[in-house]
């Protein structure tokens, strides 16, 4: 299964190679994370910043809560 946020984030970096340059990794380790593996969270931060926010790290690691906290809902009164 694609990651759709880690496709994205090599869209906006141009190629697999030049997010793995940004992550410092391997291209063939950002294709393992397009195809379904779990980004560890060391390289979590890594892509955020390589897409300038674009991606965020609670897209990446959903799983992470507590460390990757999704943004506050906005309240409406």
């Amino acid at each position: 299964m694609i990651n759709l946020h880690v496709k994205r984030a090599i869209e906006i970096t141009g190629s697999q190679a030049s997010l793995a340059r940004a992550c410092g990794v391997t291209q063939p380790a950002v294709y393992r994370w397009l195809n379904g593996s779990r980004i560890k969270a060391d390289y979590v931060m890594a892509i955020v910043e390589a897409t300038n926010g674009a991606v965020q790290a609670h897209e990446l690691r959903p799983d992470l809560p507590k460390v990757f906290p999704p943004p506050e809902k906005d309240h409406v009164s």
